[in-house]
């Protein structure tokens, strides 16, 4: 290259590539003296303009100055009509701004497909921005050196220089906009500037070096000459060019020099100073392919003009100065000096993405699609991009350049000219050359939105409709001649109408007449002598309708108008009157109600020389002929049809539908072609089945759309009428696909049956994050209230395993990629539990490994730092990607959290969704409407690509699995080809791979086991679940206690007791199999508890004997555990745990006894055969680091021991028929099985197994037997104690090939020599336990069965279908002879019930006539299967309790729940009377009405409720009924209360308004708004003396709202009087270090104060506030450990209870100042209420309800 260049003397005489009447530019051209502009003739100048003699430059210039620039100005040429014509290369502008002034200079520039840019820079542009047609460049003014406004932005200095500017225009139209510069246009320099001249020339000018340096310095080689003397600023002897004026230069030229001249050159070329680009992080122009530009997009580098001088030594001028395309390299020089000279690489290819195709269709109306002449394409608009498809291919080309939807669509006559014009508030239209596919005209039309274009036959002539600023009807029309040969659009006439247009068409035959037709008129419309004039159709008896649509029947004088009510009006246009007038009705229509039947809705009709066609809001297209006798042809469409069309050749017939269909009717085949199906509402998610190639998308239009990638046609399409699915996930192996919906419903679909799998209803907010694992057999849901799900997925009927709260993150929206699982399937990432943190979980068990906080990653950000969007690095790299709030890649090691590295200013605003290619090379973005390509390693300078193209901001975007494309979804969904060479597997590696899904797809069993995976999963650092030497430390221990230890290295099992084979015998054998398989999980396995970390080192217990409270009474049950409620038919022993209570209760009396200690939710219950000892088990808790396991003396109800060995939870515990054993089952993270001595309970034996197993037994014919179910096997244990020592011996039983690959999740013994075994899938499998093999199975359940209970003939099962079922299994110890051969029909089905919830627990006695069984539910039911009833026994809510409300007379309590629920119970025996359920809302709040029985009687009795939707009902106890529902908020209600006389309803909603209503009327009497835009937290009122506090009124209350203000008012209802006497703002730290949710700000009277107000909540300090109304102060304060997130003050005494999100209850007594704390309950204290005597105080925490006795006097 260095040797290719020639002297710029040649480069003079080259010739022009333009045409001769372009005026040339070489060397150079003195434009104002080219253009006599002292003349003004061919140019203008407008306001303050004048010449005058500048003293430094000693010449004349032109002075323009005026405050404001548009109107003050010298503008060549004279016209915008006119054109400059100038090639010139560069162009250079000598000019000075005025100081303390503004300018702005306009440059228009037209580029070879005839498109006009105009580019402007100004020291009034604050950034750089860019559009499609404009680009704005900030102006750095420069002052003299060493001035204080050396580097001043804004207006210029008082010492500002004359400036030489020279801008490259072909290389700014080709770095910002990819075109191609022609010529320039014209030139607008505007006020306040002083310009002496301006010139072109294709030369690049040095100033400030003579001819004799630059011979010596050899720059003419190099294509650069000394300044023409015309041109330079005038230099007095012995100073330098550089020190008295500025020369910018803004250049796309590459500057090479020889090694033996670049000494020589570098001192005698004083400086080169260039406008530059500056730069950011070593990063350079953001660099737009040609796809798509994104309308008033700001470059994250801020682009500016920036000025220079010479002999700069103290700061750098980066110039950008050449890009190498073809190397991607980048040469950038430092100005002043020389001294270096850097080379940049870029991300190559550029573009490395190219659109293929788009799935779309609309985006403003579906009612534009157009035939091309030759009728094989057709054209149409999808949002802001217009599409022309050929029908035979689907091939796709586009025509890029509107910013907003395209609004309208028209062609010319031969389909050479397509307009089209986007909406907004003035309106863009644009002429394209259709077969080129260039713009070659744009202009703004003036009006609003245009809705329908016409072009005429010639294209001469376009005409449009709209609206104006005043929302009048303006028809506008448009020269368009002169726009092929590069001429001006221009008006020819315009005219304004107060009649409604809905088409307006210009007549074939008449470019000058016009018809148009809309709501109750029909006009005519011609263009005469610059005017545009209408004339109306006398419509006669037809005035009145609705017109839709107009077509010409060519060849005569006449056009068909189309309407709403099925006339058809023939007009003839030259009489201005109706020839013919017909009614189109459906064919059925019997003829004698034809006159009285509505006609058919018509919306479009288009007219052939043969027949015509007519779309019609019923969804048919028909054809008719022209005397419209009978339809000869129709086709139905799944909606209204918005269109019709019939093609030039009138062979096929183009209809569009509202619900975004395009297609085409065949008229010789009578064949019906969908050319492209669309969401008609923005894409929200889409997953790719990389195998089938196929697309699952969803949309807020309320469909899931399956799409095939090769065609891009719809396969299939589910609708969900009341919900939107939001997140969507294919399986990767099976024909099976999951979407999670707004209601939180999690579902799974089938492909190949079209059907409904499954319903998950584990969520409550709409699912953010729904993914499966690599392999399959696990699936992960998360929803908006922070809840995550762990499905099992092994089988086509997906099961929970595990469901978690409040983990994820509630603060930000981060559907539909809320959840990111690692390449291996090992690690899942979410933000969460706040959005400052980032979690990394063990997918397999949920259990918690790492946790980042991103907030604390930049120190020297001001503001927080929240994560946005995660995803993982392909495996081995081991990253995990996190986008943040203030627009950063934070990339981190996954495995310790440790920053690697950060990308600043990745987006514009936010990042919406990031993703890796599987090679890790380029990481995909997006933001706003911006698609980013990156390098991943960031080896570049220039790391990135942008790709805009969306008109909605971009939600998702990924490769897809073969890595050959990009999705991106939005608006619609593109596919991109990604062009970019990546590192794939070896096609051997992918046949395998594809042979072993396409195997596993189409469910054909593999030939040979896939070989287990040798990888270990990875050690986390900051891991405390299995800590090194952990397994070291417990063998040790017990060897030391004679245990024998022996672990195989490849065996299932590494157990601490021998594993030891057994002898080979033909009865009882154990023999020892070594194996591994790859673990899954089921729902049963999975014990969902809540763990809080919490500490109790604050914890105020009261001394015994003296304690304040005792626990009355617990309501709920948790129906989250499994087999945790155990009753002995024998004794009436019966007990179940609610949160960390064990509840034992009395069922003939209903009295509790409450066993307190557990630190943690109870899993389960075990219970010894003589039914004299209770084991209980719960997670680890109080500093312990191993789970809890209590045993209890059930006598005296008194815990006899603790014991700890599992190290996460115990799912299932059994005692032995001797009950000299406990076996103890760890869950599937702990997977430890554990033998206990109850003598002692010492650990005798401690197996660890490298699978889950689900449920324990014992051998009731022998104590030393036990079996346990787990993935596909049971497997049998034998228990050998020789002295001291014990061993185990195993064997593992497989399930026979037939059942399948299931997991077994249950087992039961009989007394005779079986066992029974319930599977995920709903069989039961029953085995010999001589032989130990299975010889029986049958279908008992369509899901999971999770209990199984025997005795003797009968069988109970239970199952996640919500049903119990009992069996007669007479014949089965009969078949057992049999083997393999029997068969399930001898299994009878004697009783079956279907409860509330799974079935978790069950016991029955020993006839299994009645028992008791316990559902997730949260519900305790009584069976009786001789009397066919179940009656509920124990019954809570089913979600979290949000009040509890007392009758006046404290007969009966009121509670109510995020179940939409109110319950009504009775205090006295705390047993349900009524309940009153809404459905789909949640209760929020509630309220007893005050009136006393003695006053209102039992019919005076009413509860008031505030649901989700704002509504309130009121409900009559003593009738059982609603009697009055309101709706007097528009968000959800969050506080409510009656009046003190109970005549007035208040009540408070989300936004902070207070209602005011009456029970009575309904009415809504007024509505406060001071609180409004925070919650309201508390409605309280109280009575009071008239003349209290100086304000007249007998009622005070009081409201508070969670940003800490209390109102305090006074109101007679009566008289229509409510004023407010105080108002209260309790402070809060400025940055709180507060936790992820603030405690609520809570208030209340203070009963035995009336004139104190008591205050609790988020603030300086932990405290509560007792604030005086009279001394109008805070008169007292105590002291709090933590936040409170209850309050109740006690009527009755002077006690005050709190509740702390610690799960801590504190009474106080305010007398003495005595503080007292009780543990108890299970989540955090969210409620707390005393009765109205004081007598008791009822706590909430979550759904269970605690029930304390008050015995402090």
């Amino acid at each position: 290259l260095l040797h290719c260049l020639q002297s710029w003397a040649a480069i003079v005489q080259m010739p022009s590539s333009e045409g001769s009447n372009l005026p040339a530019a070489h060397p150079y051209l003195n434009v104002f003296k080219h253009f006599k502009v002292e003349e003004w003739k061919r140019s203008t100048k407008e306001g303050d303009v004048t010449t005058f003699m500048d003293k430094t430059l000693k010449g004349t210039v032109y002075r323009i100055r005026g405050s404001i620039p548009a109107s003050n100005y010298i503008q060549l040429p004279k016209t915008s009509t006119q054109s400059l014509g100038l090639t010139g290369h560069y162009l250079y502008m000598l000019f000075k701004p005025m100081p303390g002034k503004y300018f702005v200079v306009h440059l228009d520039v037209t580029t070879e497909d005839s498109q006009v840019v105009r580019i402007s820079f100004s020291n009034l542009f604050k950034e750089f921005k860019s559009t499609a047609t404009w680009l704005q460049f900030p102006f750095i003014c420069g002052a003299a050196k060493g001035s204080v406004y050396e580097y001043l932005v804004g207006v210029a200095p008082a010492n500002v220089r004359w400036t030489c500017l020279m801008l490259d225009l072909h290389y700014i139209l080709s770095m910002y906009l990819n075109r191609r510069y022609s010529h320039l246009k014209s030139i607008k320099l505007c006020s306040n500037l002083l310009v002496k001249n301006v010139y072109t020339s294709d030369l690049l000018f040095e100033p400030g070096v003579t001819f004799s340096e630059a011979r010596q310095a050899k720059l003419a080689f190099h294509g650069i000459s000394p300044m023409p003397r015309e041109m330079a600023f005038p230099v007095p002897k012995g100073e330098n060019w550089h020190d008295r004026y500025d020369y910018i230069r803004y250049v796309y030229k590459m500057l090479l020099f020889e090694e033996e001249t670049w000494s020589a050159f570098r001192s005698s070329l004083v400086s080169l100073f260039c406008i530059c680009n500056i730069l950011h992080q070593n990063t350079s122009v953001e660099r737009q392919p040609s796809h798509f530009r994104e309308k008033h997009e700001t470059h994250p580098e801020g682009h500016r003009l920036m000025w220079g001088r010479g002999n700069l030594v103290d700061h750098w001028d980066v110039i950008c100065s050449w890009f190498w395309y073809s190397l991607g390299l980048t040469c950038f020089i430092q100005a002043g000096t020389f001294d270096n000279i850097f080379f940049f690489q870029r991300l190559l290819p550029d573009p490395i993405l190219k659109l293929r195709t788009i799935i779309g269709f609309g985006g403003y109306s579906t009612k534009w699609a157009l035939w091309t002449k030759n009728s094989s394409a057709v054209v149409y608009p999808c949002h802001a991009i217009i599409i022309t498809m050929q029908i035979e291919t689907g091939e796709q080309r586009f025509f890029i350049g509107h910013t907003d939807k395209v609004s309208a669509l028209a062609f010319n006559g031969n389909s050479t000219l397509l307009a089209s014009a986007q909406m907004g508030h003035l309106s863009m239209v644009r002429l394209w050359d259709f077969q080129k596919g260039k713009c070659l005209s744009m202009f703004k039309t003036h009006v609003h939105s245009v809705s329908s274009l016409s072009l005429s036959y010639s294209g001469a002539v376009l005409c449009g409709i709209g609206k104006d600023g005043h929302g009048k009807t303006m028809v506008v029309v448009w020269n368009t001649a002169q726009v092929n040969q590069g001429g001006e659009v221009v008006v020819l006439a315009k005219a304004h109408t107060d009649v409604d247009i809905q088409t307006l068409k210009i007549a074939f035959f008449d470019d000058t007449r016009m018809v148009s037709c809309g709501r109750d008129n029909v006009r005519l419309w011609r263009v005469r002598s610059g005017a545009l004039r209408s004339c109306p159709v006398n419509l006669g008896e037809y005035h009145s309708l609705e017109f839709t649509d107009l077509a010409f029947e060519k060849g005569h004088s006449a056009d068909f108008v189309c309407s709403k009510s099925g006339h058809i009006l023939e007009i003839d246009y030259k009489n201005f009157t109706i020839r013919n007038a017909r009614r189109l009705l459906p064919s059925q229509i019997q003829h004698s109600h034809r006159r009285r039947s509505p006609g058919i809705a018509i919306n479009s009709i288009s007219i052939s020389s043969t027949f015509c066609a007519t779309a019609s809001e019923d969804g048919y297209v028909r054809l008719w002929p022209l005397d419209f006798s009978a339809v000869f042809l129709e086709a139905e469409h799944e909606g209204p049809v918005s269109s019709v069309s019939i093609s030039p050749d009138n062979l096929k017939v183009l209809c569009t539908t509202s619900t975004g269909n395009l297609g085409y009717l065949d008229v010789q085949s009578r064949g019906y072609n969908t050319l492209m199906r669309s969401h008609t509402d923005s894409v929200l998610a889409f997953s790719v089945d990389g195998l089938r190639k196929q697309m699952a998308t969803v949309s807020q239009d309320n469909t899931i759309r399956i799409w095939d990638l090769v065609s891009m046609q719809q396969l299939y399409d589910f609708t969900a009428s009341d919900e939107i699915p939001c997140t969507v996930a294919f399986h990767p192996a099976q024909q099976i696909f999951a979407c999670g919906f707004s209601s939180g419903v999690v579902r799974t679909f089938s492909l190949t049956a079209s059907d409904l799998l499954m319903e998950h209803k584990q969520h409550r907010g709409a699912v953010t994050g729904l993914t499966f694992s690599p392999d399959g057999n696990l699936m992960f849901s998360s929803c908006s209230h922070g809840t995550l799900a762990l499905y099992n997925c092994a089988a086509q009927k997906s099961h929970v395993l595990r469901v978690l709260g409040n983990v994820v993150s509630q603060d930000a929206e981060h559907s539909p990629n809320a959840l990111a699982l690692s390449g291996d399937g090992r690690l899942l990432a979410f933000v969460g539990p706040s959005k400052y943190t980032v979690t990394v979980m063990d997918a397999h068990s949920l259990d918690e490994l790492l946790r980042i906080d991103v907030s604390i990653l930049d120190l020297d950000s001001t503001s927080l730092d929240s994560a946005l969007r995660i995803c993982f690095a392909p495996m081995p790299v081991g990253h995990l990607l996190v986008s943040t709030s203030s627009n950063k890649v934070l990339v981190l090691d996954a495995k310790t959290g440790r920053l690697v590295r950060e990308v600043s200013r990745v987006h514009k605003l936010s990042c919406s969704s990031l993703t890796l290619s599987e090679d890790a090379r380029y990481l995909l973005t997006a933001g706003d409407r911006v698609v980013k390509v990156w390098d991943y390693q960031m080896r570049f300078d220039i790391n990135f690509q942008v790709y805009i193209g969306h008109s909605e901001p971009v939600r998702q975007v990924a490769f897809t699995p073969d890595q050959q494309h990009v999705i991106s979804i939005g608006d619609a969904i593109f596919l991109w080809d990604f062009l970019a060479v990546s590192r794939v597997e070896s096609p051997k590696a992918d046949s395998e791979k594809l042979k072993d899904f396409t195997s596993s797809a189409n469910e054909i069993p593999r030939q040979s086991a896939p070989l287990p995976s040798l990888a270990s999963p990875p050690h986390l650092d900051i891991s405390s679940i299995h800590q090194p030497g952990h397994d070291g430390e417990k063998r040790n221990h017990l060897e030391r206690r004679g245990i024998k230890v022996s672990l195989g290295e490849n065996s299932l099992y590494s157990s601490t007791a021998a594993l030891a084979p057994l002898p080979s015998t033909s009865t009882s054998t154990f023999p020892v199999q070594v194996f591994r398989i790859e673990p899954t999980w089921s729902i049963l396995s999975k014990v969902v508890l809540h763990q809080f970390l919490f500490s109790l080192q604050s914890v105020l217990y009261p001394p015994a004997g003296n304690e304040g409270l005792k626990l009355k009474a617990v309501i709920g049950y948790n129906g989250n555990g499994r087999g945790n409620m155990v009753w002995n038919p024998d004794t009436g022993f019966f007990a179940y745990t609610c949160g960390c209570v064990i509840v034992v209760e009395d069922l003939h009396s209903g009295s509790q006894q409450h066993w307190l200690g557990h630190p943690e939710e109870i899993s389960t219950l075990a219970v010894s055969h003589d039914a004299q000892v209770l084991a209980s088990a719960s997670g680890h808790g109080n500093g312990d680091s191993r789970c809890q396991i209590r045993i209890w003396n059930i006598q005296d109800g008194t815990c006899q021991k603790v014991i700890f060995h599992h190290e996460t939870q115990v799912q299932a515990m059994a005692y032995s028929r001797d009950d000299r054993l406990l076996v103890t089952l760890g869950d599937y993270s702990d997977r430890t099985l554990a033998l206990w001595n109850t003598h002692t309970y010492d650990l005798m034996s401690s197996t660890h197994i490298l699978e889950p197993v689900h449920e324990v037994a014992f051998n009731p014919l022998s104590a030393g037997e036990l079996a346990c179910v787990g993935r596909g096997a049971v497997t049998f244990w034998l228990i050998k104690q020789q002295g001291a020592d014990i061993s185990l011996k195993v064997h593992r039983a497989a399930i026979p090939d037939m059942v399948g690959r299931v997991e077994l999740t249950s087992l039961c013994y009989s007394t005779n020599y079986l066992l029974y075994s319930g599977t995920n899938t709903g069989q039961i499998c029953v085995w010999d336990t001589q032989t130990n093999r299975c010889f029986m199975t049958w279908e008992a359940d369509e899901g999971e069965i999770g209990v199984l209970l025997c005795c003797g003939n009968r069988l109970v099962s239970g199952s996640n279908t919500k049903r119990i079922r009992l069996w007669s299994v007479a014949a089965v110890q009969e078949l057992r002879l049999k083997g393999s051969d029997a068969r399930s029909s001898s299994v009878l089905l004697e009783h079956e019930m279907t409860l509330d919830g799974t079935i978790v627990g069950a016991t029955f006695d020993d006839s299994l006539d009645m028992g008791i069984v316990g559902t997730t539910a949260g519900t305790l039911w009584y069976i009786n299967w001789a009397e066919s009833t179940s009656i509920r026994l124990i019954s809570g809510h089913k979600n979290k309790v949000n009040e509890v409300t007392f009758s006046p007379g404290e007969s009966h309590c009121a509670t109510c729940g995020e179940d939409g629920s109110v319950r009504v119970w009775a205090l006295a025996s705390m047993e349900l009377v009524v309940q009153f359920q809404v459905l789909n809302q949640s209760c929020q709040c509630l309220a007893w009405s005050p009136i006393p029985i003695s006053h209102g009687g039992a019919e005076g009795q009413h509860v008031v409720a505030g649901y989700s939707d704002g509504t309130i009902r009121v409900f009559s106890i003593s009738r059982t009924e609603m009697e009055l529902k309101m709706h007097p908020h528009s968000v959800a209600l969050t506080a409510i209360a009656y009046s003190a006389d109970g005549e007035i309803i208040l009540s408070g909603g989300k936004d902070g308004l207070m209602a005011v209503s009456s029970p009575r009327t309904g009415m809504t009497i007024r509505v406060l708004i001071d609180h409004k835009g925070s919650p309201i937290t508390v409605i309280q009122c109280t009575r009071k003396r008239y003349q209290d506090f100086g304000v007249e009124g007998g009622e005070l209350w009081l409201a508070a709202s969670s940003d800490r203000r209390v109102s305090v008012w006074v109101s007679a209802w009566q008289k229509d009087k409510c004023e407010l006497i105080d108002w209260l703002s309790f402070p809060a730290p400025a940055s709180p270090e507060a936790p992820s949710s603030l405690p609520p700000s809570l208030a209340a009277f203070c009963p035995w104060d009336n004139g104190t107000l008591v205050y609790v909540g988020f603030g300086m300090q932990k405290e509560i506030l007792f604030y005086s109304l009279r001394q109008k102060q805070v008169v007292e304060k105590i002291p709090l450990s933590h936040f409170a997130t209850s309050l109740s003050l006690s009527p009755a005494a002077h006690f005050l209870a709190v509740g702390f999100n610690e799960r801590v209850l504190r009474l106080i007594d305010c007398t003495t100042r005595t503080e007292q704390d009780f543990v108890g309950h299970d989540d955090s204290v969210h409620l707390c209420r005393f009765t109205p005597s004081g007598k008791r105080l009822f706590t909430a925490s979550y759904n269970e309800i605690l029930v304390w006795e008050i015995t402090s006097t």
